[in-house]
């Protein structure tokens, strides 16, 4: 919709780059989460496929990252989990992908990264998605407990 690439030109202070499409939206009807195609439209892959982008959601996320969150996730989530997540995304996003591409790719699974956690953003905006990651679990678990994710 026209308005969504209003808003998210607001929102990030210059139009979108690429091709998006919202799969999540808050009471308001406004964008939460947009699914990224995996190339903008000068060609440069784009690998984090889903991205957080209501206002308070993602500031709510930053406080629980800059409590240290990044490091805990990734001590508390299962390795093997995180892993497999990893790998679903990277293969959703490349899914996408003609196969007849040629040229340079996005990589990696969530954010980007192929191991570990990057960022909890990514993590959470595919979960909120219904993409089954164990980081977006517990950061849904640490919000659900109250500011910087304590109880």
């Amino acid at each position: 919709m026209a308005d969504d690439v209003a808003l998210l030109t607001e929102r990030l202070g210059r139009p979108p780059e690429g091709d998006f499409e919202v799969v999540v939206r808050n009471g308001a009807g406004e964008p939460v989460v947009i699914l990224n195609e995996p190339f903008l439209r000068d060609g440069t892959p784009m690998p984090t496929r889903y991205w957080l982008c209501d206002p308070a959601v993602r500031h709510a996320v930053a406080t629980l990252e800059s409590a240290g969150g990044v490091r805990a996730a990734e001590a508390a989530v299962d390795g093997d989990e995180l892993v497999a997540a990893h790998a679903a995304y990277a293969a959703e996003r490349d899914a996408a992908i003609d196969p007849a591409h040629t040229g340079p790719r996005p990589s990696g699974g969530v954010g980007g990264t192929g191991r570990g956690v990057k960022c909890l953003h990514a993590h959470y905006a595919w979960f909120l998605a219904g993409g089954d990651d164990p980081v977006g679990r517990w950061v849904a678990e640490r919000l659900r407990e109250g500011p910087g994710g304590e109880p």
